[in-house]
């Protein structure tokens, strides 16, 4: 079982981290490869950068399922071009962004999302309308990283995601937090022993809904 995790973003350090932590999720006979897209900003912060990114996912995209991928990830928690990725393949396509979501909703929690910068916060807001999601979800939060801070060395990243999801148990009575951006993947196991509450990685969710959904259309 084949299943391609793609990065919109051109920061390879960052697909490297992504595709790790779906390998982490995803059983030993599934095989994750992770792709960059290198035309791409190195960031994907707001709804501009993601029209940017855009055709070179779409190209990613196609390349991938033409060397065997039979689930494609899209690992930016915009959902970055999921709808016209749908329309030009036949394999399960994954968004991290809806993955995560629905995980949440699973679990028979409400929850609010902590991502990077302001700039991305409309965005999600207006997926969650678009998936129907939006009474789930108690509050989209910023925690006013930048992405690519994600990838620094002793950057205090961890400590703003932390503070802010402190902020949503306290101030939203959330009941869960989903992690809003991929770069955060590794971050979410210890934030979850440290706040006592579930805190959802979307990279993890989709690799874990990606299998499902190949087993299903096999």
């Amino acid at each position: 079982m084949k299943i391609t995790v793609i990065n919109p973003n051109s920061t390879v350090s960052m697909t490297d981290k992504i595709a790790e932590a779906a390998r982490a999720a995803a059983p030993p006979d599934v095989t994750i490869e992770g792709r960059t897209c290198a035309g791409s900003p190195a960031s994907i912060q707001g709804a501009a950068d993601g029209e940017l990114a855009a055709p070179h996912l779409l190209a990613e995209l196609q390349r991938a399922v033409a060397d065997g991928a039979q689930a494609v990830i899209i690992a930016c928690f915009d959902d970055t071009a999921l709808a016209e990725a749908r329309k030009i393949t036949d394999v399960p396509v994954v968004g991290i962004g809806e993955a995560g979501y629905h995980a949440a909703i699973l679990m028979g929690t409400r929850f609010s999302v902590v991502t990077t910068l302001s700039v991305s916060v409309p965005v999600l807001e207006q997926n969650l309308v678009d998936y129907g999601l939006a009474s789930h979800c108690l509050k989209v939060r910023a925690s006013e990283v930048p992405v690519l801070d994600l990838e620094k060395p002793g950057s205090d990243a961890r400590e703003k995601i932390s503070g802010e999801i402190a902020r949503a148990i306290e101030e939203d009575a959330a009941e869960a937090i989903v992690l809003g951006c991929a770069g955060m993947a590794d971050l979410a196991a210890d934030l979850t022993r440290t706040h006592g509450i579930p805190v959802i990685d979307g990279v993890a969710a989709a690799t874990g809904l990606a299998r499902t959904l190949i087993g299903l259309t096999a």
